[in-house]
C-alpha cells in the first residue's frame, strides 16, 4: 500500500527500512526523519504523516530499547520554578497597568 504518494513510499519500504535500522543498531531511536533518510527521500506536503506513524507503530521493531525507556521525566513547573526563566506576569497586559 502506497503510504507517501509525494515520495512513493510504500508500507513495506517503510517496514524494510525499520527493519534494517534495528537489525544494523539494536539500540537506535527510529524517527520518521531517519526512515525518510534510510530511504533516500525527504518529507514533502506531511499529509502522510498520520498514516506513515500508523504504519510505523504496527511494526515490532520499533520498540524502543529497554534501558532508554523512561529517561525523560515529565513534570510542569513546580512552586518557585519560573516558565522559561520569566517570572508570572511578565507581560504588560497581565502587569495591570494601563498605557
Amino acid at each position: 500500500m502506497i503510504v507517501c504518494s509525494c515520495q512513493n513510499i510504500s508500507d513495506r519500504d517503510i517496514n524494510a527500512a525499520i527493519d534494517w535500522m534495528r537489525t544494523a543498531d539494536p539500540q537506535t531511536i527510529i524517527t520518521p526523519g531517519k526512515i525518510y533518510h534510510a530511504l533516500g527521500k525527504k518529507a514533502d506536503c506531511g499529509g502522510c504523516m498520520p498514516l506513515f506513524l500508523s504504519t510505523m507503530r504496527g511494526n515490532d521493531n520499533l520498540e524502543v530499547p529497554m534501558h532508554l525507556r523512561g529517561l525523560r521525566q515529565r513534570r510542569g513547573p513546580t512552586q518557585g520554578e519560573r516558565h522559561e526563566g520569566r517570572r508570572e506576569g511578565h507581560r504588560l497586559s497581565q502587569q495591570g497597568t494601563s498605557l
